[in-house]
């Protein structure tokens, strides 16, 4: 399968790794392992881009959704400042498939069931319901689940790999390292049955009271944002009735 919603950046120069170790959620000393899971957020630690590292010689690349690359690019540009890094779009393309990765690709760090991917022509899989694979493990993704609004550790990005607690600081640290010390997130991303079908983002009722929105959906599952302290094992989504199970 090939990614035609993906664009590669590529960030090069003498300091490209300590410019984005200032900057991206993850620990970027983990490229030497291999690929690396992270987010760009606001200083407010909220969600701007997610996005996945990879090695390639002295240069990283940044495999970013398309809908997101130009303001990426734009908001690595603004923070450069007199970092001796230049950021530019390549042409490189994304394969995805399942199994062991092949030579020259990468597993997906986010979870095992979601395979790997291969930026060096790999031949992808065709006829994998990635939909459902990403409902299953509870694996939001950009233009769906995340948006502008997201907390990072409420889409789970501490389970996901893609946030690391003992890496120096990085815009938006502060909000989200005080998010980790609460002792019980009120809300967050999780995996739900769903009986029927609703548009992406309809509100989840409990009762008479709102209880979160529902997204992506495939066999019988969906992900949904949920307001914890109301969520129950009965709900409606519209047409679609979900049920939690905690």
């Amino acid at each position: 399968m090939s990614e035609d919603t993906r664009t590669i950046l590529r960030i090069s120069g003498p300091e490209a790794r300590d410019f984005l170790q200032g900057l991206v959620t993850n620990d970027v000393s983990r490229l030497d392992a291999g690929l690396v899971y992270a987010a760009l957020l606001t200083p407010q630690g909220k969600y701007i881009a997610d996005f996945f590292l990879f090695p390639d010689g002295d240069a990283v690349l940044l495999d970013v959704d398309t809908a997101l690359a130009a303001d990426v690019a734009k908001r690595l540009s603004m923070y450069k400042l007199r970092s001796k890094v230049e950021i530019a779009a390549t042409d490189r393309k994304v394969t995805r498939g399942l199994g062991a990765p092949p030579e020259g690709a990468f597993a997906d760090p986010r979870d095992p069931s979601l395979g790997w991917r291969g930026y060096d022509g790999q031949p992808g899989d065709t006829d994998v319901d990635w939909d459902a694979l990403h409902v299953a493990a509870c694996v939001p993704r950009s233009g769906i689940e995340l948006s502008p609004d997201t907390f990072i550790l409420e889409a789970g990005f501490d389970r996901l790999s893609g946030v690391d607690f003992r890496k120096g600081c990085y815009v938006g640290q502060e909000v989200t390292a005080r998010m980790r010390h609460k002792t019980e997130l009120r809300k967050g991303f999780t995996t739900v049955e769903v009986e029927g079908e609703a548009p992406v983002g309809t509100e989840i009722v409990a009762g008479d009271k709102p209880a979160g929105a529902l997204f992506s959906q495939a066999q019988g599952r969906g992900i949904a944002y949920l307001r914890f302290d109301r969520a129950g094992r009965d709900m409606q989504a519209g047409p679609a009735r979900v049920h939690y199970q905690p």
